[in-house]
């Protein structure tokens, strides 16, 4: 098949999202399918990139990694023409997102769409915190969704938020895979050298960006409490991102800044080694889609220990594989990190190799084969629906037709917004007063 994924983030960047994208594109060009990525360019973009459309974007937004694509699609239009993508596959709704249904729209290619992030966390990045704007994101993805042939989410916590949201397109679930023998290999001893940890230490993990929707000030609390109880034990927290200031001053506050060891972002060989310094691995985050995170060190054999939240209820199993906490309170964590410590080897080893075979069970394979089924079916669908109808009035017709349908949702969005209280706006409201 011919696949045009589009992202308004991706590499240099790393993140979930961007680890989806490359993780599925690589396993989908192994089995000899063709795949283009069209995202921002970025000042530390490769110049010798194979198979990715860089589009011009204004660089980070309001300081953040985010960029904004230019409305200039000359080389996206191109693509379209020449390589004629039989599936287009969203990764935002918006931007680059606006575009590819435009372009779909036009030439008659089914869309897909990946509902990886929940975005109403995100808006205080751009200094929008007001209920309004939340809402107004709500809706316009959700709109979103239901213009697109296909939806596409992680888990089955975020297929529930969406039919909440009143989202009609069909919904499958396909988590992004983990490449098990990456992970399940990896050298102990260097880390746990490098940051002088003794070799018999009980060491908690943590990886992710630093920042404030991770919920990292619960999970600090959590591990700081741990780490005062048990002053043989240390911590390895992997990332980079605006909250880590904060969370050093807290394990500084709390005494335990000299077990707490922060290693910066890293990847490949370094991270795998990093995840098999672990004991166990922490998670306290709950605005995710899907922890990728969560299966990867699992797959290094670690235990979880992690809130009751989407992205970590699908695959953390309480008492088996880690602990899964109902109860969102700092001093419960704790309690859950000293039941992963007080193992023996042999119910420790249990939890270890639990943790492993749950990560099989999110192989990069059986990922590779659900996206497959799904781009098949939409393709035969499209085929069957739009045999005969290529003609230039017929591409005109099809982008007025989405340009009309891309106004009325916003429309919508807009409506629902400064309504504040009607249909599904009212569920919303509930939804994000519960999160806060």
């Amino acid at each position: 098949m011919r696949i045009v994924m589009m992202t308004n983030t991706y590499a240099p960047i790393v993140g979930g999202l961007e680890k989806s994208i490359q993780s599925f594109s690589a396993a989908l060009r192994k089995r000899g399918h063709q795949v283009k990525i069209v995202a921002p360019a970025f000042d530390q973009s490769s110049a010798d990139e194979k198979d990715i459309i860089r589009v011009p974007a204004i660089q980070k937004i309001n300081g953040t990694d985010f960029s904004m694509s230019l409305p200039v699609s000359g080389s996206v239009t191109e693509l379209f023409e020449i390589f004629r993508p039989e599936i287009v596959h969203a990764h935002h709704p918006f931007l680059l997102g606006d575009m590819a249904m435009r372009l779909c729209g036009q030439y008659k290619v089914p869309l897909v769409f990946t509902y990886h992030t929940m975005f109403e966390w995100y808006t205080n990045y751009f200094g929008l915190k007001h209920e309004s704007v939340q809402r107004f994101v709500v809706e316009l993805a959700a709109g979103y969704a239901n213009l697109c042939d296909q939806v596409i989410v992680p888990s089955e916590s975020i297929a529930k938020v969406l039919k909440k949201r009143r989202v009609k397109t069909r919904i499958d679930i396909v988590p992004t895979g983990v490449n098990i023998s990456q992970f399940s290999t990896g050298d102990s001893k260097i880390w746990r050298k490098k940051l002088k940890i003794p070799a018999s230490a009980f060491v908690v993990g943590h990886l992710g960006r630093l920042s404030a929707e991770k919920n990292l000030l619960f999970l600090a609390r959590g591990i700081a409490d741990f780490l005062k109880k048990k002053s043989q034990s240390h911590c390895i927290i992997i990332g980079e991102g605006d909250s880590k200031p904060r969370l050093e001053k807290m394990m500084l506050k709390s005494g335990v800044d000299k077990r707490v060891h922060f290693t910066g972002g890293l990847k490949g060989k370094n991270l795998v080694d990093a995840y098999h310094a672990m004991s166990v691995f922490g998670f306290a985050s709950k605005s995710e889609t899907q922890g990728m995170v969560i299966t990867e060190a699992m797959a290094a054999g670690l235990p979880v220990v992690a809130l009751d939240a989407s992205g970590a209820r699908e695959v953390v199993h309480d008492f088996i594989n880690g602990r899964l906490l109902k109860t969102h309170n700092p001093s419960d964590f704790t309690r859950a990190l000293i039941w992963c410590e007080s193992k023996d080897k042999a119910a420790y080893k249990k939890l270890k190799l639990a943790a492993r075979a749950t990560a099989e069970e999110f192989s990069v394979e059986k990922s590779t084969e659900k996206i497959l089924k799904v781009y098949s079916r939409i393709k035969l669908k499209n085929e069957k629906e739009n045999h005969g109808s290529e003609t230039d009035w017929s591409e005109l017709l099809g982008r007025i037709k989405t340009e009309w349908t891309m106004l009325a949702n916003m429309g919508h969005a807009v409506t629902s917004a400064v309504a504040g209280a009607v249909g599904i706006s009212s569920e919303i409201k509930t939804e994000l007063a519960a999160n806060k």
